[in-house]
């Protein structure tokens, strides 16, 4: 097994746990249903939350460069997981705004870390396990890309429900349960986040064509 995959399977799994951890025990004062996932960033746990997304920040940051390192990734699909890893540590570093206050500028950036988290993620998995792209296929890609897929589905669905608000004069975040769609579409990106690190730690070196052939060649010979 490739050990940077390894780790990064580790600290993504352990980081989701935390999180998770997090929802169960503040059942009594968190409604899923309604409140984001972020909102345990502004409570005394919020370190917690924070240690909880770095975790699954560094492990994708990890995955990344084993599949970078087999050459299982080009360069886009590379950029692509580096913006989801980049606006996760944003998203742990930088809280929410507390609307009781008011907003802030560490919201605002909260903000845009959690945007470029959520449309970088399905990006990455799209590009980098698409089947055709591939000599061999395995499960673990298949489910990534699918997962991909219906990330996007999961932004698609939201953005048609800010659509809908704008035009009916409501915040978007009315038109929908937003922390039961939040946590939805946080659970497919990291199912396939998870799978792009099985494919990882498990796929083979994949060597240029050209290398390929002329290795062939000379063990002819």
């Amino acid at each position: 097994m490739h050990q940077p995959a390894r780790w990064g399977l580790g600290a993504a799994g352990a980081g989701s746990m935390v999180i998770l951890g997090l929802d169960l025990t503040n059942l009594d004062e968190t409604n899923p249903f309604r409140r984001t996932i972020s909102e345990h960033g502004l409570g005394p746990d919020g370190w917690i939350f924070g240690l909880g997304v770095g975790l699954l920040a560094a492990g994708s940051l990890a995955i990344g460069v084993s599949l970078a390192r087999k050459r299982l990734a080009g360069i886009f699909g590379i950029i692509a997981l580096l913006g989801w890893s980049v606006g996760l540590f944003l998203t742990a570093w930088f809280e929410k705004h507390d609307w009781s206050v008011g907003p802030s500028l560490s919201g605002s950036i909260h903000r845009v870390g959690s945007f470029v988290a959520f449309l970088s993620l399905p990006l990455a998995a799209v590009i980098i396990a698409r089947p055709w792209r591939h000599r061999e296929r395995s499960r673990a890609t298949l489910a990534a890309f699918g997962l991909g897929i219906c990330s996007v589905l999961w932004v698609a669905g939201i953005a048609t429900a800010m659509l809908i608000g704008a035009g009916n004069g409501l915040p978007w975040y009315r038109v929908m349960p937003l922390g039961l769609v939040e946590r939805g579409l946080a659970v497919t990106e990291v199912a396939a986040l998870l799978a792009l690190g099985v494919w990882a730690a498990a796929g083979r070196l994949e060597e240029p064509a050209g290398q390929g052939r002329s290795v062939a060649m000379r063990s002819s010979t």
